[in-house]
């Protein structure tokens, strides 16, 4: 006997349940971001990076007054603040923008990578026309838009390309090291900015620019034969194409300046005077006898370190090299502990910038490589480079407030798939480690 069908029971719905009034449930957003893998848990920044960031301020803002307020005094201003002043006043602004940008999710840079990009272009465009540059010393590097103080956009230019750069190498992963999804991109990336900064002619800031896109290309894994490739055609490119008469006298000068003492080795002979004049302890602070005299060209920027090693010595010169090499090693740090691949990344590309510029302008005193008109970050004269360069140090300190124990950077989460496809900008829940049994996946 058969029997008789049973009717299946009509499947539960469980309510969805209302969180309670002042409970601590967690919104459905933050519940995502918990699952996305991305991590939340913030701390102290890296204590090393803003010590040594502060220091090489405070240095600079000491040093552009003493090498500078003698040639003030006597110019047309009369006033000895003439120069340090708007130095105090960018490190204001600078000091204020590290800190706020230090309080940032560094991964909403992200979001403006892309018109950060093309801003800077425009403004590299912009130094071209006549009507806004300003040319000096035979270069037009700065932009002047009606009554806005004198800027200059390579120093914009930087820290734009590094932000972008570090957004396409994270969504491209592992496809980097293809010369199609790679290494061509790259290229048109980086040519336009390079071209457009060399075109102004500054040499010294296209090293910069070039030294550090392939610092971070190889970061992101490039294929080491696509890489060895490019290094040797941009120098040959540069040498072949690019060389104009003046910067040839500069190499020619390096080579041997004192076979042109009064010419094109005046600069490189007057630095190393001013270092071998300072000895071990220095003359002391406004003691300098060629800047007092006025015979160190660009003692407040370019030269600023040849009147650090007169005044205070070889243990001054040390002094500084050794800030910059505690940054280097605590940004290292920071991009080997960050929690993605993105601030890994964000944090080594801007190491390696603000690094590599102190190492070309050091190596120019010291008659390393031939002379070329580059700042050294924090410490000389100009508003541009120290504003931009104290931005790109709080984008380091927000970096090493989500930093993580991990062996090497590769163990940074992944960044690539579909579900990265656009930039992941996390809400302002607890982080997964903080999550509910319940809520976590």
């Amino acid at each position: 006997m058969n029997a008789e069908p049973r009717a299946l029971p009509a499947p539960q719905v469980r309510p969805r349940a209302r969180p309670i009034a002042g409970s601590t449930a967690r919104p459905a957003r933050s519940v995502a971001v918990a699952r996305s893998g991305v991590r939340r848990d913030r701390h102290a920044p890296d204590y090393a990076v803003l010590i040594a960031v502060v220091a090489l301020g405070a240095i600079g803002i000491l040093m552009v007054y003493s090498s500078s307020a003698m040639r003030a005094l006597l110019g047309p201003s009369g006033d000895a603040m003439a120069i340090v002043g708007p130095q105090i006043q960018w490190a204001a602004v600078g000091l204020v923008a590290m800190l706020v940008i230090s309080r940032f999710d560094y991964r909403y840079l992200r979001l403006v990578s892309v018109p950060g990009y093309a801003v800077s272009l425009v403004l590299l465009v912009l130094v071209f026309v006549p009507s806004l540059n300003k040319v000096v010393g035979g270069s037009a590097r700065w932009l002047i838009i009606g009554g806005l103080p004198a800027v200059h956009p390579a120093e914009f230019a930087k820290l734009a390309l590094v932000i972008y750069l570090a957004h396409w190498m994270a969504r491209r992963g592992g496809a980097i090291k293809t010369f199609r999804s790679g290494t061509l991109p790259f290229l048109l990336i980086v040519f336009p900015i390079a071209a457009l900064v060399f075109r102004e002619p500054d040499l010294g800031t296209t090293t910069v620019i070039m030294a550090t896109a392939f610092t971070m290309f190889f970061v992101a894994g490039a294929n080491l034969w696509h890489f060895a490739v490019l290094a040797m055609l941009a120098v040959t490119a540069a040498i072949a194409v690019g060389l104009r008469g003046y910067q040839i006298e500069r190499i020619q000068a390096w080579l041997n300046p004192w076979a042109y003492p009064d010419t094109k080795g005046f600069h490189t002979i007057q630095g190393l005077l001013a270092l071998a004049l300072g000895g071990i302890l220095g003359a002391g602070l406004g003691e300098s006898r060629l800047t007092g005299g006025l015979f160190l060209p660009n003692a407040s920027n370019d030269f600023i370190f040849a009147v650090i090693g007169e005044e205070f010595g070889f243990v001054g010169a040390a002094v500084v090299i050794g800030l910059f090499v505690l940054l280097a090693y605590a940004g290292i740090r920071t991009a080997l502990r960050a929690p993605d691949t993105f601030g890994a990344l964000l944090a080594a590309g801007i190491t390696a910038w603000l690094c590599i510029q102190a190492f070309i302008n050091i190596a120019v005193v010291v008659a390393l490589v031939p002379v070329t008109g580059i700042t050294l970050p924090f410490i000389s004269a100009g508003g541009s480079s120290l504003t931009i360069s104290f931005a790109a140090a709080g984008i380091l300190l927000a970096i090493s407030r989500e930093t993580v124990e991990r062996g090497t950077w590769n163990d940074a989460s992944a960044d690539r798939g579909r579900r990265h496809g656009r930039a992941h900008l996390p809400g302002p829940g607890r982080s997964p480690s903080t999550a509910r049994p319940s809520e976590r996946p």
